[in-house]
């Protein structure tokens, strides 16, 4: 009978005045998510909580915002966080986004001066990071912190992806090691316990996760298919009571024995445990565990909401001083990959290419940077830099100026809230080409495939079934194959330039910093040069297996191609992909189509000839484009009758020319035969072509030349032979 009096205790006084109800909430990713929904995700939070309550978040809170926070450095989240009474964070790798000296000294210590003239406040709650070390192995942050609720003693310790160096600008990071998180965290458990801290429910808060919602997956399914969602879940120690985590912007509360919880992302939702804690044993009953979505509607008369209301207020109308401005148009939607365009808005996908990537990659490589000393040959943007979509549809409502097809500053600097420096980095072709490999990501990253965006002069082909490392089948640049040896100037974010998300090929390359900064290029430098943008459904790297460098006429051919579609909003899919023929003369024939289905393609064919062998999507109008070279033929000659028995002025000699060639087509075109004077034209049909010659006038030796005429499967191909007219 004691396990139900214990549950009973939970809404009543407890039977043991040792075992005390305690509620956790907890947040992650929610990225300066300052806008007309901060009230409701404030409400959601005072609903949920009572006189027992922690609010724990698990990193990114700030990094990647929306404009009311992003243009004064975030301080309007931090101000939010601090009204709501956070009670402490580990670090996400967003918090290093301008570098830990500019997170030290504004967020952690605060005072440093915000860019509205105002003093940036200090967060009111620790950042914990037990696995951020210095050169001597010290954590630079705490990686623990103590809080008492209901008399209890509750520890929670918190550490970040180990991939941060690769998602953040290394620079900013210089000097420090992002250690295993699970390794650090146990050892923090031991430190704790060795110093005989009394920790009467122990948290670890990892910015770390798996990478679907419990919806798509169960806890075993996700540890299966994660090694580092796995290695969280069982190598960390059993003193730990409750892991929370984030960085994937999953939701799911899984208590497999012990609680595994994440709550999405921007304070769209928000995580509840309720549980009792044994103050004398140190133990912890788990009572319940949710995912809550956000209210729908604000309560603006507690307390801590209309505090966070004040803030979002002030913010939201300080930031509409410049971002309601008009800084250029569009023709229609610009948006990032999406995982599935049956559902209303965009499920990032950044495995796939995009009109937003691509449209960055443009603007990096056309706007003319006026101290750089050279001009960029092409331009390179991550998906992960790319942190909202272009839309066409306006709202009067937000500004008298955001009517359709009108970007606001607030639009456009939505798109790139990092403020990376833009660089010019020199590679070599054979170094692109390790770029362009290394969109496969390392077993250790969280994602397998980082689709990079590149300007509209580029086209690259991919073949996922070769080999790691020899998987870009070709690039060109301007219509020219790219030259191993040759350098280009590549126009990217200083992000990418100091190797981010895992491109440490740049690093072999010569990078200078223009002073440029991504949002001014992109907004006064892109946005404002009168023009309006338009989307292209034109893939610029395209996936497809079997795919040769040039092909023969004749040949037996087969080429799968997959996503060809870019699935990014208002683009359609595909429909057929044609085969096309480019005749020497420059005209086109389309001798074959097979059908496209989600972006995947199947041809088999006989290549026909010609110069040049086109595949075209339609209706995207990508094409990838192939050299033809034509078969060589060979000719037999055979005179009859034999030139013992031709005799002059009488007998009318006949030449059968037999033709055989090295590719599976019958020579077909036009055999020219030139002799004693007179020249003789024939048509080769089924390879053979017959001349009837006029009579020899007088006896003699007689040169006769056979000449085949070059044709759009065959090279030309000449022939001699001599004849001895008697008497």
């Amino acid at each position: 009978m004691v396990a139900p009096l214990a549950v009973v205790a939970v809404t009543a006084a407890p039977a043991n005045a040792a075992v005390v109800p305690v509620r956790i909430l907890d947040f992650n990713d929610f990225h300066g998510r300052i806008d007309a929904n901060t009230t409701k995700w404030a409400t959601t939070i005072e609903q949920n909580r009572d006189a027992n309550t922690l609010l724990v978040s698990a990193g990114d809170n700030i990094g990647a915002s929306l404009f009311a926070s992003a243009f004064n450095d975030d301080k309007p989240t931090i101000d939010v966080l601090n009204a709501l009474g956070v009670n402490a964070s580990s670090v996400g790798n967003h918090e290093f986004d301008k570098g830990f000296p500019w997170f030290k000294s504004h967020v952690v210590d605060g005072g440093a001066t915000a860019p509205d003239g105002t003093a940036y406040p200090q967060a009111a709650f620790p950042y914990l990071a037990a696995n951020v070390v210095d050169a001597n192995g010290n954590p630079v942050l705490p990686a623990s912190t103590q809080v008492t609720v209901n008399g209890a003693n509750v520890c929670i310790i918190g550490a970040v992806t180990q991939e941060t160096p690769t998602l953040v600008s290394p620079g900013g990071v210089a000097g420090l090691t992002f250690t295993d998180p699970v390794a650090a965290v146990n050892k923090e458990v031991a430190r704790l316990e060795g110093a005989a801290v009394d920790c009467d429910a122990t948290i670890a808060t990892y910015h770390e996760g798996a990478p679907k919602p419990a919806s798509a997956a169960s806890q075993a399914q996700q540890e299966a298919e994660t090694p580092v969602f796995k290695h969280i879940t069982q190598d960390t120690v059993a003193a730990v009571d409750v892991i929370y985590n984030g960085h994937t912007h999953q939701k799911y509360a899984y208590n497999n024995g012990r609680p595994v919880i994440q709550a999405g992302n921007y304070g769209e939702s928000l995580g509840r445990l309720d549980m009792t804690i044994d103050t004398d044993a140190n133990t912890v009953s788990v009572v319940s565990a949710a995912v809550l979505d956000r209210v729908a509607t604000a309560d603006n008369t507690l307390p801590r909401v209309a505090a966070v209301k004040t803030v979002v207020d002030a913010a939201i109308a300080a930031a509409n001083v410049i971002g309601d401005k008009k800084v250029g148009t569009i023709s229609a939607d610009f948006s990032r990959a999406d995982a599935d365009l049956a559902t209303p808005g965009v499920q990032e996908d950044r495995g796939n290419e995009s009109t937003i990537g691509n449209l960055v990659a443009d603007a990096l490589r056309e706007v003319k940077i006026p101290a750089a000393a050279k001009t960029p040959v092409i331009g390179v943007t991550n998906p992960g830099g790319l942190r909202a979509d272009l839309l066409y549809a306006g709202d009067l409502s937000t500004s008298p100026e955001n009517a359709d097809g009108v970007v606001t500053f607030e639009e456009a600097n939505a798109v790139l809230p990092f403020v990376n420096n833009v660089s010019y980095v020199d590679v070599t072709g054979a170094t692109l080409k390790k770029i362009l490999e290394q969109q496969w990501q390392p077993a250790s990253a969280s994602r397998p495939f980082l689709a990079l965006g590149v300007s509209k002069n580029v086209q690259t082909i991919l073949d996922p079934t070769r080999p790691v490392g020899d998987r870009v089948v070709s690039v060109t640049i301007d219509g020219a194959a790219l030259d191993p040896a040759k350098t280009y100037t590549v126009s990217t974010f200083s992000f990418l330039a100091q190797g981010g998300d895992n491109f440490t090929a740049f690093l072999e390359g010569k990078a200078v910093d223009t002073g440029a900064i991504d949002r001014d290029l992109w907004i006064d430098g892109f946005f404002k040069d009168g023009t309006t943008k338009s989307p292209s459904a034109v893939k610029r790297q395209v996936t497809a297996a079997g795919l040769k460098a040039a092909y023969r006429s004749g040949e037996k051919a087969t080429v799968v191609f997959s996503n060809l579609d870019i699935n990014s909003l208002g683009i359609a899919p595909n429909t057929k992909l044609d085969l096309v023929k480019t005749n020497r003369d420059n005209s086109t024939l389309t001798f074959g189509s097979v059908p496209v289905a989600n972006g995947g393609a199947r041809a088999v064919f006989t290549v026909r000839g010609g110069k040049q062998l086109s595949f075209v999507a339609q209706g995207s109008k990508t094409t990838v484009a192939r050299a033809v070279t034509q078969g060589k033929p060979t000719l037999k000659t055979k005179l009859f009758p034999k030139a013992k028995k031709i005799k002059p002025r009488k007998t009318r000699a006949r030449i059968k020319v037999k033709f055989g060639s090295d590719v599976a087509l019958k020579v077909k075109g036009r055999v020219m035969v030139r002799v004693a004077g007179h020249k003789y034209n024939a048509k080769v049909k089924d390879g053979v072509a017959k001349i009837k010659l006029r009579p020899f006038k007088r006896p003699g030796n007689y040169r006769v030349v056979v000449k085949y005429k070059a044709s759009d499967n065959f090279q030309g191909v000449r022939s001699t032979f001599k004849v001895r007219v008697k008497r």
